[in-house]
Formats: structure tokens, C-alpha cells, sequence
């Protein structure tokens, strides 16, 4: 097994294993305790609140999930921890809260997540709080400046960068990103710059050049999200691990 094979042993449960029908929703304690129940590794976004604490949330607006509206940025970590999810008794949790309910039971992969701009604080953040935790965890973001920062500030936290084919033109224009930025980002030309030590890669994007150069140099690949039997198929003919939605490993 590789330095990195903890990060790869076990399917990876995206935000958690989740599942509506049953009131356990995404990136919540509920969904965090059934993959730690089943034995699968985690993986969780944070967002950063008003004050500079991660908050353990995909969104940048609150509106879709939970009882509240607008912008997660706006609010303090006191008043996001008040923040219920919709139709569940699930509040939202900081990154530290979320590292003391898993307690290395299982491997965590945090993606940090950007608005693509300068501001450091979040991987900060991530960094300081994963100082001081005593399990198997991963940094990862779409953003390679947070993961090139992580490099620097906390070269002992495993680091990843998460990318795609960045075609969806109508989502990566509300970031600001140029057709140039686009390309660099597909094709991975940061990577000398971020020094990412693995790679998770959208599953519709592979077979990809650039994650399966970087996978031949050693970097693990993980990939994501896989929904069905085709994508698994391809998950394990191309990548190291994948990052699963919708389904239980190992079940009917």
C-alpha cells in the first residue's frame, strides 16, 4: 500500500451518507454518523462565516437546505450553528465540532470551497484545526491557490486539487473565470505551483489526461460523484477510490 493508501482504502461518502427520503441530509451530523456507522470515509465541504470559522456547508447561500436565507458569509459561527436543516433536528457544525465527531473513526477529505478570490483565511483555518486532530484527513479544493497556501502553512496535511472539464460555462462565469483560467484549471498547469498530493477528478470527465498523468506520477485519484453502475465501472478502470451519492457500496 502506498503513504497515501488510507486515503484510498474505503469508498468515499459524498457530504456524508445521506439520503432525504429518510430526513438525513447532506453534510449533516446525521449523514456524517451513517457513514462512520457503515465504514466509509468522508467527505464534507466548508464554507467560511463572518468571523473566520469553517463551517461545514456546500452552499454559499443558506436558502436551498436549510430554514434560513442568504448569504453564509454574512453570518457569525454563533449564528450559523443556530441554522436548522430543513424538515430535520440537524444544526450546522463547525469543522472542529465535525473532527470531534469523527475522531479518526474513519478517513475525512474536507473540500475547501472559494469564490475565487485572494482571501486566505478559510485554508487558515482548515490547516489550524487539523493541526491539533489525530485521525487520517485530507484537504482538497477546486481553487488551487488554498491548496498551494496549505503547502506552505501546513505542509504535514495531506492536500488535494478537485477538478473537471470546466465546460459548464454558464456556473464557472458567475466566479469570474476566463476561457484561459478554464483551460489552466482543466488541464492542471498549477500543478507545480499547488503541489497537490492526490487528485479528485469529476467521474463524466474521465479518461482525462491531466488527473491520469499526475495518477502515473503518483498521485492516488479519486473521483466523483458516482451515481450508477456505469460510472462506478469507469471509476474502477480509471481511478484509485471514488467519491459516492445515492447508493451503499457493498448492498444489493
Amino acid at each position: 500500500m502506498s503513504a497515501l493508501g488510507w486515503l484510498t482504502a474505503r469508498p468515499v461518502a459524498h457530504r456524508g451518507l445521506h439520503e432525504a427520503s429518510r430526513g438525513i441530509i447532506e453534510n449533516t451530523s446525521s449523514a456524517f454518523a451513517a457513514a462512520i456507522a457503515n465504514g466509509f470515509s468522508i467527505e464534507c465541504d466548508v464554507q467560511l462565516s463572518a468571523d473566520g470559522e469553517a463551517m461545514v456547508f456546500h452552499d454559499s447561500r443558506l436558502d436551498r437546505l436549510t430554514s434560513e436565507t442568504g448569504p453564509l458569509a454574512e453570518r457569525s459561527a454563533a449564528e450559523l450553528r443556530k441554522v436548522a436543516f430543513r424538515d430535520t433536528g440537524d444544526r450546522m457544525q463547525t469543522l472542529g465540532e465535525l473532527l470531534e465527531q469523527v475522531a479518526g473513526k474513519v478517513t475525512l477529505v474536507v473540500e475547501i470551497k472559494s469564490l475565487w478570490t485572494e482571501a486566505p483565511g478559510l485554508a487558515a483555518r482548515v490547516a489550524e484545526l487539523c493541526a491539533g486532530y489525530d485521525g487520517p484527513v485530507a484537504a482538497m479544493s477546486f481553487d488551487p491557490r488554498p491548496i498551494a497556501a496549505l503547502a506552505e502553512i501546513a505542509p504535514g496535511l495531506t492536500r488535494g486539487i478537485v477538478g473537471e472539464q470546466y465546460r459548464d460555462l454558464a456556473y464557472w462565469n458567475r466566479y469570474g473565470l476566463t476561457a484561459w483560467q478554464r483551460f489552466q484549471l482543466r488541464h492542471m498547469l498549477h500543478a507545480h505551483r499547488s503541489r497537490p498530493q492526490f487528485v479528485a477528478y469529476d467521474i463524466d470527465g474521465l479518461p482525462a489526461a491531466a488527473p491520469l498523468v499526475l495518477r502515473r506520477l503518483g498521485r492516488p485519484l479519486l473521483t466523483w460523484t458516482v451515481r450508477s453502475a456505469e460510472q462506478r465501472a469507469r471509476a474502477a478502470r480509471y481511478a484509485d477510490q471514488m467519491i459516492f451519492e445515492g447508493f451503499v457500496p457493498g448492498t444489493p
